[in-house]
């Protein structure tokens, strides 16, 4: 790679100064030196690996015709072409070349990348936009199909989603189907914090019409008639009759959701409050058609449910996910102050391949963003041994604002070889004419 590096390097050299001599103005003529100083100060990257260095030196020319003839390379930095070379450049450069092996199918879509563009040489910008739509679509497929040391990580990350999202509408759901319904306070909460999720759970796990889900939802429906008031002694004995069945489901279902004993058990015991006051009729009664249009409802719950992708989640609707957390992934829950909306909106802009040192835990060590949700509302990041690190959006901005959580380049790539190569011209302005 070194030997092919010199080579290019040369023919770059050489094939600038015959382009400056053809060049028609003392403007082009500049041009070609600063993007030449500009691709000078990528190759010496060290941060970028030899063999990917070879790739970004075959840009130089493609670069330079794009720059000849849109003043506006230098002027912006979200010129497509600069876009490729900065979002190419922040996936290979952690905090160092030994941070992590760079993948077979990343280097293969660099030199892809790079082919297209050479192949395609009078199209301009044209290339570049199409070049870099490709590239970000190729990363969310490798961190979610090809790496192996992130692939674990998004599978555990998308299944958390699935199931907050189910979640999240299960309690919208509930709301709504038990704002007319006098049920006491504590089965209500309980139905919204706790059985939407297991709701949510069971059907990711078995399906919205499996026999597991409609118990689950049955027993919801039995905990809200059990809840209203009983005053006559047939309704009385049925609740006794139904009560320890209903207390094993609700159990069983907090155990698949993952909740520990301890929890399970405060959460029964405000169960069995609830229960002992309807027994001396201190709740209103749900009369019978209204409990058996409840449970047709909630049979057919998930008609009712929008897509997933339509509308933000509302923040106020935001979960505790540190129940999440299991072998091969972290659910970050606490750290940080709240964000201000300025951090808020960088959270929201930190692209996928990039790479972070993560203060966390008690460990400081680099970390790569490989996938965000569908929302941008979840984000996950993998250490180089395969760890994912899973944040919720206002948490992430709470990291950035702490400096918990710091990019590895200050700047991007373009603009610091920017800013090197007119720190060159401006020791030695010459080199713009000769």
């Amino acid at each position: 790679a070194p030997q092919a590096l010199d080579e290019i390097r040369h023919r770059n050299q050489a094939l600038k100064q015959v382009l400056k001599s053809a060049a028609d103005t003392p403007a082009e003529r500049a041009t070609i030196e600063l993007v030449a100083l500009l691709f000078q100060a990528i190759l010496q990257e060290e941060r970028i690996p030899p063999a990917i260095r070879v790739w970004f030196a075959r840009l130089q020319m493609p670069v330079l015709r794009v720059a000849v003839g849109e003043p506006d390379f230098f002027a912006t930095d979200d010129h497509p072409a600069r876009r490729l070379i900065d979002r190419m450049g922040s996936c290979v450069m952690g905090f160092s070349t030994s941070t992590a092996e760079i993948g077979d199918a990343l280097e293969r879509e660099i030199k892809r990348v790079v082919q297209v563009v050479e192949a395609y040489p009078d199209t301009g910008r044209r290339v570049f936009q199409t070049v870099l739509t490709e590239f970000e679509k190729f990363l969310d497929h490798y961190f979610e199909q090809e790496n192996e040391v992130s692939k674990k990580g998004v599978s555990l990350a998308q299944q958390v989603e699935q199931r907050e999202t189910l979640a999240i509408q299960y309690t919208i759901e509930l709301r709504k189907m038990l704002s007319e319904v006098p049920v006491q306070d504590g089965v209500r909460d309980f139905l919204f914090q706790v059985w939407a999720d297991v709701l949510a759970v069971t059907g990711v796990r078995y399906g919205p019409q499996a026999e597991q889900t409609k118990a689950m939802k049955r027993a919801a429906a039995d905990l809200i008639w059990s809840a209203s008031a009983k005053v006559s002694r047939e309704d009385r004995a049925e609740v006794i009759r139904r009560l320890p069945p209903l207390l094993k489901t609700l159990r069983d279902g907090m155990g698949h959701a993952g909740m520990g004993h301890e929890r399970q058990d405060e959460h029964i015991r405000s169960l069995n409050n609830a229960l002992a006051a309807a027994f001396t009729a201190k709740t209103a009664a749900i009369p019978r058609e209204r409990l058996d249009d409840l449970m047709s409802q909630l049979e057919t719950l998930e008609a009712m449910l929008p897509s997933p992708e339509a509308g933000e989640i509302n923040e106020t609707l935001v979960r505790d996910l540190s129940s999440h957390e299991c072998d091969g992934l972290e659910v970050v829950a606490e750290g940080g102050a709240a964000p201000t909306p300025a951090m808020l909106a960088w959270a929201r802009e930190l692209q996928v391949g990039s790479w972070y040192m993560l203060d966390y835990r008690g460990r400081v060590e680099p970390v790569q963003l490989v996938w965000r949700g569908l929302r941008h509302h979840l984000i996950l990041f993998v250490s180089p041994q395969g760890r994912g690190v899973l944040f919720q959006l206002s948490r992430l901005a709470a990291f950035l604002q702490a400096g918990l959580m710091l990019p590895a380049q200050d700047e991007s790539l373009t603009v610091k070889a920017t800013r090197n190569a007119l720190a060159k011209l401006e020791v030695d302005p010459s080199r713009l004419l000769a």
